[in-house]
């Protein structure tokens, strides 16, 4: 029971923790995004009325000299900034000059373009900051290269450095995989520099592609092109057993090595992988090294079923780690101004990317599953705190361009929807009519709704 009520409390704190972050993490984006509307819009000399972080019924506010109340609502899941605006009731002749309605194009452009911009600004800073204390990631390496496929035959080979894809230098793994996913749905040829070990000299490799992934709720980027990222070898060596695991009944421990299933030899932790997956709700014959005894035991696996609806047989234990080699780690520092360069081009890139992606899925070329909703950015923002202050200040650079190029989509009800009607204004020479733009936001909200549920049920699936 102990054990249980246990259980149960790390599981609470863990919950509260992932909750405390996701509001931390909307907390920051939204105070961000809802000010650079607030601050320009202040500087256009228009009367903020309400600043809200959050919806629904007030925690706490607070009313400044202008006028401005500020609010702490209870539900995290946006903000907003309300100007005066004659569109929203009558408003006194000497306060007219300040409504939203009568400012000029310019103007009220500015202010809506205000809010996006300050989420680009935020992850400026945030890679500047990042350059400069230094950003630690893997070399790509390349691993296994599976026989006859198209890596094998254009020359990849295990412990080849991949220098650069469609010439762009790939530093880290990261880099890598950045230049790799924006090629998903494409056709044609991917073009790799690769360095061999302890060489300068560069090989050239092309892999042609068609239609690359498309459509793949779960595209493996590396496996599909026949070659894999380099893993340390890690010896069948088992570092915990999970109490009440097949693994634990069958009397296996801790320290104990496995040298063979079903009387194949495994050299190391992912053979022995690959040979209980296959064997689901099976029993196997397990062959364990325990110090200098041999020992043999008869495991009953336990099966799971991933998210393609296959089932994986497993026993109930965890591989011992194995670090990587100091050389297989690049650490990249730069001075002040170079790191505001890193900045503005991961940034940059980050944007390009995301519009990218959105297009391609509207054509098709990538699964919808790839849509994230608030219980992903809950586990993804507890994940990488968890994993330090960079990680996550990395994961909120890159959650605030996502928001700022969500916001400047021409949707109304959304920042980009906005924009859109003061084009149509300046190019019309006369304001979209009250009944258009009402019809064109309930059909706005009806969409991001609709698209809210979506990335809420991929969440639920995934879960």
């Amino acid at each position: 029971m102990s054990g249980l009520i246990w259980l149960c409390g790390a599981l609470t704190n863990m919950a509260l923790a992932t909750i405390g972050y996701f509001i931390l993490t909307l907390a920051i984006l939204v105070t961000v995004h809802e000010y650079g509307h607030y601050w320009v819009g202040r500087r256009c000399g228009v009367k903020a009325l309400t600043f809200s972080v959050g919806f629904g019924p007030s925690l706490w506010r607070r009313t400044d000299k202008n006028g401005t109340e500020w609010v702490v609502a209870a539900l995290p899941l946006g903000g907003y900034v309300r100007f005066l605006d004659e569109r929203e009731g009558a408003v006194p002749a000497d306060q007219q000059p300040f409504c939203f309605n009568r400012q000029s194009k310019l103007a009220r452009a500015a202010i809506i373009a205000a809010g996006p911009i300050t989420n680009f600004i935020l992850a400026i800073l945030v890679y500047t900051a990042i350059s400069m204390l230094g950003v630690s990631g893997r070399l790509p390496v390349v691993g296994d290269v599976e026989p006859d496929s198209a890596a094998f035959h254009a020359g990849f080979e295990r412990g080849q450095t991949i220098v650069a894809v469609d010439g762009e230098p790939t530093p880290t793994q990261y880099r890598l995989h950045m230049q790799l996913i924006n090629r998903i749905g494409e056709t044609g040829t991917i073009n790799f520099d690769l360095r061999y070990p302890e060489s300068t000299a560069l090989y050239q490799a092309s892999l042609p592609i068609d239609g690359w992934l498309t459509g793949e709720d779960r595209p493996e980027i590396y496996r599909s092109l026949g070659f894999d990222y380099f893993r340390p070898d890690m010896p069948a060596l088992i570092d915990r057993v999970i109490d009440g695991g097949p693994a634990d009944v069958a009397g296996i421990l801790a320290g104990d090595k496995i040298t063979a299933i079903n009387g194949i030899v495994v050299d190391d932790w992912q053979a022995a992988v690959e040979q209980i997956k296959v064997r689901p709700l099976q029993s196997v014959e397990v062959e364990l090294l325990r110090g200098d005894r041999s020992i043999t035991t008869v495991v009953k696996t336990q099966a799971i079923t991933l998210d393609d609806g296959v089932k994986h047989g497993r026993i109930g234990v965890q591989a011992a780690a194995v670090a990587l080699p100091a050389s297989m780690m690049v650490i990249q520092r730069f001075g002040p101004l170079e790191a505001l360069y890193q900045g503005f081009s991961r940034t940059g890139e980050l944007i390009a990317f995301t519009f990218s992606s959105i297009k391609k899925m509207f054509m098709g070329l990538i699964s919808t599953s790839s849509l994230s909703g608030p219980v992903s950015i809950a586990k993804m923002a507890s994940a990488t705190a968890s994993s330090g202050f960079i990680p996550y200040m990395e994961f909120l650079a890159l959650l605030s361009v996502s928001l700022g190029v969500l916001n400047l989509l021409p949707i109304p009800v959304l920042d980009g929807g906005h924009l859109m009607y003061i084009a149509i204004e300046a190019v019309s020479r006369r304001p979209v009519s009250e009944r258009l733009q009402i019809w064109g936001q309930q059909l706005g909200l009806v969409l991001i709704l609709s698209i809210m549920a979506l990335a809420l049920y991929n969440d639920i699936s995934h879960f």
